[in-house]
């Protein structure tokens, strides 16, 4: 089964870039995996994940009364297109993924989704906050067993 971790996030602005830091580590302890980090939308990603059976998205999430470093899984089944309420910043995974398989795209037929809580997406700099570093070895080591990698 041909497999691609996809981290995503913004390297500059703190927790934001917690994806691309567990992606880095996910490819450091198995550097055969294809691993990508992304900063585009969801729309610029279509080319870089055609062609793969599974795809493991590893993002950044600000919800109410999560804990920073907590994760989320997700299916891409879980997320609703929003077609209609496309922003300037593109759009949103689901509806991505619909658009690609339209316009003929080979899909990954397995897509998961890690969601890590974070603390702050505001403040810029390179590294994460303390809750959310701490964390990230042990989220990439859960990554990697839950999805076999």
């Amino acid at each position: 089964m041909k497999t691609l971790v996809l981290g995503i996030g913004n390297p500059i602005v703190t927790d934001d870039g917690a994806g691309l830091k567990i992606a880095q580590q996910i490819k450091e302890r198995n550097p055969e995996l294809e691993v990508i980090e992304a900063c585009s939308g969801a729309l610029g990603l279509l080319d870089d994940v055609a062609g793969y059976d599974k795809l493991i998205i590893i993002d950044s999430v600000m919800t109410e009364g999560g804990q920073p470093g907590e994760l989320y899984k997700l299916e891409l089944e879980d997320l609703q297109p929003t077609l209609e309420h496309a922003t300037s910043h593109g759009l949103d995974i689901a509806s991505a993924f619909k658009l690609g398989k339209g316009l003929g795209y080979k899909m990954p037929q397995s897509v998961i989704i890690y969601a890590v809580e974070i603390k702050d997406n505001t403040n810029f700099g390179e590294e994460c906050t303390k809750e959310v570093m701490e964390k990230i070895p042990l989220i990439a080591r859960r990554i990697m067993e839950e999805e076999n990698l």
